[in-house]
């Protein structure tokens, strides 16, 4: 076990919803979905099906994992009020063990900041190898370090969203960083106002990756990197990018 954690109350699932609606990444990978489709698709850190049900909803079979199993009943609620039959497994995907195959592996919305090791980085991508076909492609998308910015952003609290869950609450959300250079671990810290009172702290750490060490991580796991994106839009990756998206086989 390490010392780094995401708060349990990021994980409620009507507060994850109310933060976070953007959808500008649900075009990029419906691009990249199969044309066949029958083709099988699994979603890792699927959260609560922002991006599974439109998928499915778009008439593709698609398998969703994540460790949480608050995020897991509300994709299923979302999945049954649209009349979808998703499947969703509850588990780690540094040691997943689906006993199947597929044509499409993503993981989406920064979640691999959340493998905090070297060590996690590459069990979870010898998970995806294990569950790809031959010819099966592996996508993901990350943030590129931007040092200056954390740096600026130390020891200032600042908001970073307000708005009202599904379940009526009032959430002001504040933010706060420290970036550990040994680690590569960027701290955050989540200051949390619940209906005009302050409730907690949640820790929100995320491990950043440098371009030229992810590059390594992905072709020393056996991967083919396909194509490197610096946005949703493909542009292609530069020095000025925000993302670093992968396509690769």
């Amino acid at each position: 076990m390490n010392e780094f954690i995401v708060g349990d109350l990021i994980y409620d699932a009507n507060i994850y919803d109310g933060m976070n609606t953007d959808l500008s990444d649900l075009q990029f990978y419906m691009r990249w979905l199969p044309n066949n489709k029958n083709a099988k698709i699994l979603e890792l850190c699927c959260g609560t099906g922002r991006l599974t049900i439109p998928i499915a909803k778009a008439g593709y079979t698609i398998h969703g994992v994540d460790i949480t199993s608050s995020m897991l009943d509300k994709a299923l609620e979302k999945a049954n009020n649209e009349n979808l039959s998703i499947r969703f497994t509850k588990a780690d995907i540094r040691d997943l063990n689906l006993s199947e195959k597929y044509d499409l592996i993503f993981i989406p919305f920064n979640s691999v900041h959340h493998l905090y090791t070297n060590e996690d980085v590459f069990k979870a991508f010898w998970a995806v190898k294990k569950h790809l076909k031959p010819d099966g492609q592996f996508i993901f998308d990350c943030f590129n370090p931007n040092i200056k910015f954390i740096v600026e952003s130390e020891n200032i609290l600042k908001q970073v969203a307000e708005y009202i869950t599904d379940d009526g609450r009032q959430i002001l959300l504040k933010e706060i960083m420290r970036y550990q250079s040994d680690t590569q671990i960027n701290c955050i810290e989540w200051h949390y106002f619940i209906n005009g009172k302050f409730h907690s702290i949640q820790n929100l750490d995320m491990r950043l990756f440098f371009p030229q060490e992810l590059d390594h991580y992905i072709k020393s796991s056996g991967f083919t990197i396909l194509h490197k994106f610096g946005d949703f839009d493909e542009k292609s990756f530069i020095n000025s990018s925000n993302k670093q998206i992968f396509i690769c086989r």
